[in-house]
């Protein structure tokens, strides 16, 4: 009996190995010699870039939401959503694209750099990942970021209270720039700053100056010791605008979100609200931002209420409204991640709320001239424009005067924009005409709903905190 269980054993054993040898040959042959074994960090780094910027950019971040929120664009057709039914889908794409693809591949080209010992790519990995956690507490409010990506330890991470997520990226992007040796070892992929480590710093710390203005209303001190530390040198900070973070888009199949969308749709016009303030102001920006109607109207350019019903959107007509402009339908149109002209009204807002010493009006001055010079305008034109009352910095009302320059410097940034006018309260917009949130504009975007599918207890806990999953729920910055 006993040598029955052995000779048997020897056998199991024999054909276990001949099947494990079985396996490793079959294993040999179904293996690409031309395919890599490990990720390339610089194939990594250009696809991520590029597949955030198509998210800021495209129909779900953007185009279908925050652009219309903020009264950037108006729609002339299909005008459901820009009344705030919101599309499930969209919302759903904008969190499974920014966690499945951009989280992903900035969480592996950090641990590619940390393997190799080369720190740039760590850096340059934790800045891209620490902005797109940026644009995610933005439009969420809390959202999983100290256990996001680590699906060795939880497939069911926790949500980090927003507070917690903007202060944690404040720490992340003071590291991201400490890491950073421009004599170090290069970096490839860089299709933002074509490897200059220099500027990638100036985008680390601009990017924490922003975060800084975020909480500045819920977290003044902390707020003021950033901004403080940043504007003791400038230099530090983006400082050009040809030191803007920005995706430059290529021809088809490469090209701008915005211009593939328009090569097959025409449901989307400029907004009366920023038409109106544009021509108030008599801004050159009008003719950049927007085109005139193709039918003669009486000052050549007419922008769309948002939120119109279908049949009264319908009856002003494709000819008579104006398209978005050319600047921005163009396929090599820029995905802007951080403007300088950004920077310098944040320094202003800074200057006026006494973090650092600097005169308020002087920055807010340079930040719109920042602006128009981005879009081209003349020289002659932003001295006559600037000579305006209207446009005159008023301290005492400093978020109106820098809110309403900031919206149009922000303009078809849609997320930022959106932020940006949440936080700052101006322009004072009118809610859709035919809205469907009893006269408010949304002040979130709701959680998606796979979260309560696959992470139900902790997307209770985090709607237990922040409030209803509501589009009309205010976040923790949001304040007044």
């Amino acid at each position: 009996m006993f040598k029955n269980i052995i000779v048997k054993g020897i056998a199991i054993a024999s054909l276990s190995a001949f099947l494990a040898g079985c396996q490793d040959e079959l294993e040999e042959i179904n293996e690409n010699p031309n395919e890599a074994i490990s990720a390339q960090p610089e194939y990594l780094l250009a696809n991520s870039i590029k597949s955030n910027a198509d998210v800021i950019l495209g129909s779900d971040a953007s185009m279908e939401t925050t652009t219309l929120f903020v009264q950037h664009w108006a729609k002339i057709q299909y005008t459901d959503v820009d009344k705030y039914t919101v599309s499930i889908s969209n919302i759903q794409n904008i969190w499974t694209n920014l966690y499945s693809q951009g989280l992903t591949d900035f969480t592996r080209i950090i641990e590619i750099g940390e393997q190799t010992g080369n720190v740039n790519y760590q850096a340059v990995g934790l800045i891209l990942k620490s902005w797109t956690f940026q644009i995610l507490t933005d439009l969420y409010g809390d959202i999983p970021y100290s256990e996001a990506g680590k699906i060795e330890q939880t497939l069911t991470p926790k949500y980090d209270a927003q507070k917690d997520v903007y202060l944690g990226l404040l720490n992340d992007l003071k590291k991201a720039s400490e890491l950073i040796n421009p004599a170090g070892s290069p970096i490839s992929g860089d299709v933002i700053y074509n490897g200059n480590l220099n500027k990638w710093k100036k985008f680390a710390n601009s990017l924490r100056l922003r975060i800084a203005l975020r909480i500045a209303d819920r977290e003044p001190e902390i707020a003021k010791t950033v901004v403080a530390e940043l504007a003791a040198d400038k230099s530090q900070l983006i400082a050009s605008n040809d030191e803007i973070a920005q995706l430059n888009y290529l021809a088809s199949p490469n090209q701008n979100p915005v211009s593939r969308d328009r090569e097959t749709r025409d449901d989307y016009r400029v907004s009366k609200s920023v038409i109106d303030k544009l021509q108030e102001l008599k801004d050159p920006r009008l003719a950049i931002f927007a085109n005139k109607t193709v039918d003669a109207t009486p000052t050549g350019y007419l922008g769309v209420t948002n939120g119109l019903p279908a049949d009264s959107s319908a009856k002003l007509g494709f000819t008579k409204t104006s398209k978005l402009g050319d600047y921005f339908t163009a396929p090599t149109s820029p995905a802007v991640f951080l403007s300088y002209s950004e920077v310098l009204f944040n320094l202003a807002e800074a200057a006026q709320r006494g973090f650092i010493a600097d005169k308020p009006a002087e920055l807010y001055k340079a930040a719109v001239t920042a602006s128009l010079q981005q879009f081209k305008v003349n020289s002659a034109d932003i001295t006559a424009y600037l000579a305006q009352p209207a446009v005159a910095y008023n301290p005492a009302n400093f978020k109106k005067s820098i809110g309403e320059q900031k919206w149009l410097a922000l303009f078809s940034q849609g997320p930022e924009a959106y932020t940006e006018w949440r936080r700052l309260d101006y322009p004072q917009l009118k809610p859709a005409y035919a809205g469907v949130l009893d006269g408010k504009i949304p002040s979130r975007l709701i959680y998606p709903t796979g979260e309560q599918a696959l992470n139900g207890a902790n997307y209770k806990a985090a709607v237990a905190n922040q409030g209803e999953d509501r589009l009309t729920t205010k976040l923790w910055f949001d304040v007044f």
